[in-house]
């Protein structure tokens, strides 16, 4: 990111056009602004050493924009450049923008990631806005631009906002029109940005919710208006599968593969970057890289037409090879003197590492696109190959890319060990819905060319030189298993022993309700997840509307709806928090609403409406007092018959305090995953400590037997341990009358709970164990 000089005769007026234009992009987003203004705090004058040492604070090697007011500070502002380091000032440039609104414009561009160049003319075209309004002072050129500019105002619908995806079909289409388009984010205040930039357009980072000003001009500008809104109507193309429509993943297809969490076979090295050292640059680069990036969006195009489902992916592939942006910075390194694998590599590498930054997980998971499209180009130009695994090996890679997944002999290749973590990423997405098993995160492991290795993604755990019989009669039973499930995943989940368990699903989007397959409801729709992506609260009708569609995908059985659970690692955008120390032990879900709880009743409202349409429960999470609870119920006030009312349980006070907490409630719902936490004291995402916070810990399950011999009401678990089919088991024989799953893991979790014989589990044996993994032994 570029850095920003402030030079003003009065350090007052440099400080306040500073704080309107930091108002306009978050504080982590910010470029570095520094200011050499007045000769003191109340003196007019400009300093060249002050300006030249506030050059020096915000170097950057995107460079520095210098913005000036009048006067002497242009005379100081070019003798300072006489006192840096010569490499300093080559990147240096002083622009004619208007103070305020130049900053105003800086600031927000700077903050895409926008190169020098594009800063500057963001910010030199800052008085556009009042001269379009107001007319005059534009020039003939910027008269024209004002006369002819257009607007219209969209939403982006995507759960994902504007990913790749999207935003290609978004930048495919500005770019068939005769027009310069233009998108500004109004809810975080970024852009304008060029619409007709992939690069731009989906770092922009619009995410779902956000109100997108859309301004066009020129020949065409109301036309590309016009079908802008019409795509922005049909969620950019990007629309989720409709209610009782089945995807790959929602069908369990098998598809090529064998749809497994386990493999076994050769080891195959792939993926460890393409070697430029032997590159040798010719006479014209340019010509080079034109050649590759053809031979690519040939290779991409088939592709993309000989994968309908996928297509997409392969069509956000094209548009970051063709995306104008980098391509003339490219172009520019090259006339400079740069070979051409240098300068595609360095600007793709900066590329990926604007997506890195981003705020959405989904998002920054898009990373592993951009360097897909890097090393495919690299690759052309330098002749390397990609090494194909071969019958019944498992190809080990650094990142999946979803061309290398797409054209992978499916039913040949055992299996896929990516070694870096992430789940939604398009490589990966691709591979299981093609039914190649595949397991994420495997690390740095050593890992031998030819050496026979197996994972269990299930189990989380990768081998060399394993105990091949052993894997192979695994492999064995998870086909059966699976198979299994599938055919049977609407059936009930009733054990040998006659105990019926109700499976549900965990939710977080309508689209995960879609997809749940034999789920008996929904144990927990997410409210912070369905709607973490809004910078605005959401309203009671959008609440109920949403609450609504995921009952109707699930066909109207009970859905337990979490009230707004924020706090430590889950904050919401429009309900900002004050800095706590330790936020874990703070102010955390229900607590958070006792100062502030307009919010909560506002969803309370939208509760009791759905509530008297379709089975609807309702908890209260992070809960430790009976005055909270009773707090609570004041709150929801009087409720429609059927509506039901449950705590969370997520602290050991909770547990051990249950008999009073739970009086006056239809249920509690434990949630393993923090009472794991608060339990062992340990945060399972710290690799220091992450062993010590295991779901099947004694002292956890203590406390989960426990509240289901004192509670008096009925007992669900939510938290992850509910996913383990086996854990499911041991919950389901110490008492636990609902399990709440993730979609993928229901139909297996009913399958090995119809097998189970719950009077056979040693339970006490279980309880007085010495640890998790004597526990695991047990069962």
């Amino acid at each position: 990111m570029i850095g920003i000089v402030v030079v003003s005769h009065s350090h007052a007026l440099a400080n306040a056009a500073i704080g309107l234009a930091a108002e306009m992009v978050a504080a982590d987003n910010r470029p570095v602004i520094a200011v050499a203004a007045g000769l003191d705090a109340t003196t007019f004058g400009t300093d060249a050493m002050a300006v030249s040492e506030a050059i020096t604070t915000a170097d950057s090697p995107d460079g520095v924009l210098v913005l000036l007011d009048l006067g002497s500070a242009v005379l100081s502002a070019e003798l300072a450049l006489e006192f840096v380091d010569p490499d300093v000032a080559s990147h240096v440039r002083l622009t004619s923008a208007p103070l305020v609104e130049g900053l105003v414009a800086a600031v927000v561009t700077a903050s895409t990631g926008a190169s020098l160049a594009a800063v500057a003319a963001e910010a030199e075209r800052g008085l556009l806005g009042k001269q379009d309004h107001l007319g005059g002072g534009g020039g003939v050129e910027a008269a024209a631009v004002a006369a002819t500019d257009q607007t219209v105002e969209v939403v982006v619908g995507n759960e994902h906002g504007l990913h790749a995806r999207p935003a290609a079909r978004l930048v495919g289409l500005v770019n068939s029109f005769d027009a310069v388009v233009t998108l500004t984010d109004l809810d975080t205040g970024r852009g304008p940005i060029d619409a007709g930039s992939l690069s731009m357009v989906a770092t922009l980072n619009a995410q779902q919710g956000h109100r997108l000003r859309v301004g066009a001009s020129g020949r065409q500008a109301a036309e590309v208006l016009a079908a802008i809104g019409e795509l922005a109507a049909e969620n950019f193309g990007d629309e989720p599968t409709a209610a009782g429509q089945t995807g790959s993943r929602a069908a369990g297809s098998l598809a090529s593969g064998s749809g497994l969490d386990v493999a076994i076979g050769p080891a195959v090295i792939a993926g460890a970057g393409v070697d430029l050292n032997d590159y040798v640059a010719g006479g014209d680069e340019a010509a080079r890289l034109d050649g590759a990036v053809a031979t690519v969006a040939e290779e991409l195009g088939r592709l993309r037409d000989a994968s309908p489902e996928h297509g997409g992916i392969f069509e956000a592939h094209l548009a970051l090879l063709k995306d104008r942006k980098p391509l003339d910075e490219i172009r520019a390194a090259i006339a400079a003197g740069t070979p051409a694998p240098v300068g595609w590599k360095q600007t793709y590498d900066d590329l990926a590492k604007t997506f890195e930054g981003l705020d959405d997980a989904y998002q920054r998971e898009r990373a592993q696109d951009v360097r897909a499209v890097r090393d495919r180009v690299l690759r052309a130009l330098t002749g390397a190959t990609v090494d194909e695994a071969a019958d019944g090996g498992i190809l080990v890679v650094p990142e999946l890319d979803a061309a290398t997944a797409a054209t992978l002999a499916a039913a040949k290749v055992a299996g896929i060990a990516v070694r870096a973590a992430g789940t939604t990423g398009h490589g990966v997405i691709v591979a299981r819905s093609r039914g190649i098993p595949l397991i994420t995160g495997i690390g740095d492991v050593a890992v031998p060319a030819g050496a026979t290795v197996a994972f269990d993604a299930r189990a989380g755990s990768f081998e060399v030189a394993p105990d091949e019989d052993a894997v192979r009669r695994t492999i064995t039973e998870r086909q059966t298993e699976r198979e299994r499930a599938i055919e049977e995943a609407d059936q009930p989940a009733t054990t040998v022993d006659g105990r019926t368990i109700a499976v549900l699903v965990n939710v977080g989007s309508v689209q995960d309700a879609v997809e749940a397959r034999g789920a008996d409801g929904s144990g927990l729709v997410r409210t912070e997840v369905l709607f973490g992506d809004r910078r605005t609260a959401p309203s009671v009708d959008e609440q109920a509307e949403q609450f609504r569609a995921i009952a109707r995908a699930l066909q109207e059985k009970p859905i337990t709806i979490r009230t707004w659970d924020i706090g430590g690692d889950k904050p919401l955008p429009f309900l900002p928090q004050d800095q706590e120390a330790n936020p874990f032990l703070g102010e955390r879900g229900l607590r958070v609403f006792r100062r502030r709880p307009q919010l909560l009743r506002d969803q309370l409202e939208a509760v009791r409406r759905v509530a008297a349409e379709t089975p609807v429960h309702v908890m209260f999470p992070m809960v430790t007092t009976a005055d909270e609870v009773a707090w609570a119920l004041d709150e929801l006030g009087p409720r429609p018959d059927g509506l039901e009312v449950g705590i969370m349980v997520e602290v050991p006070a909770a547990a051990l305090r249950i008999d009073t907490l739970a009086a006056g409630l239809d249920f509690v719902s434990i949630g393993t995953n923090d009472l794991t936490q608060y339990t062992t004291a340990a945060d399972r995402t710290n690799t220091a400590v992450a062993p010590l916070a295991d779901g099947l810990d004694p002292a956890v399950l203590q406390l989960i037997d426990h509240v289901v011999r004192r509670a008096g009401v009925r007992v669900a678990i939510c938290g992850d341990l509910a996913s383990d089919p086996q854990a499911a088991v041991l919950l389901a024989a110490l008492g636990v009358d609902e399990l709440s799953a993730v979609g993928p893991q229901v139909p297996l979790v009913k399958e090995r709970l119809r097998h189970a014989d719950l009077g056979q589990i040693d339970t006490a044996a279980v309880l007085a164990a010495r640890d998790a993994t004597q526990v695991r032994g047990l069962l």
